[in-house]
């Protein structure tokens, strides 16, 4: 049961990065969905929700119109594009299922979430 995050790298101020959330042994379909990320020595934050539909989502500032939250509950995955990285985007960027099913509103708290994947490093050089 676990939540796995993938397509983190090494990339140049502006460039753009795909990550992926793939659920194996649970299912997300239900559930609002996250990504938080955790730069070196600073706490986890939130980064962008999605509801469980898809018909809501919901980010933090810094990112707004660069990152776009989807999801694809066939294939119980979720992503983030994020485009026009700086610098300061450089994270260990986690997914995260919500504890309940089909919770109004999106929640932004590390609390309201329940399973986490193992997290992929973004790094973003100047």
């Amino acid at each position: 049961v676990q939540l796995q995050a993938f397509g983190g790298g090494l990339v140049q101020a502006g460039d753009s990065l795909r990550l992926s959330c793939a659920a194996a042994g649970l299912t997300v379909s239900n559930y609002n969905m996250a990504w938080f990320r955790q730069a070196p020595g600073k706490e986890r934050e939130f980064v962008a929700a999605i509801m469980w539909s898809g018909g809501s989502t919901h980010y933090v500032d810094s990112v707004k119109g660069r990152f776009t939250i989807s999801r694809d509950n066939a294939q119980n995955t979720v992503y983030l594009q994020m485009n026009s990285l700086k610098p300061e985007d450089t994270a260990v960027y986690y997914c995260a299922r919500d504890w309940y099913s089909r919770r109004a509103p999106l929640q932004t708290q590390t609390t309201a979430y329940s399973y986490w994947g193992q997290g992929t490093l973004v790094t973003v050089s100047s």
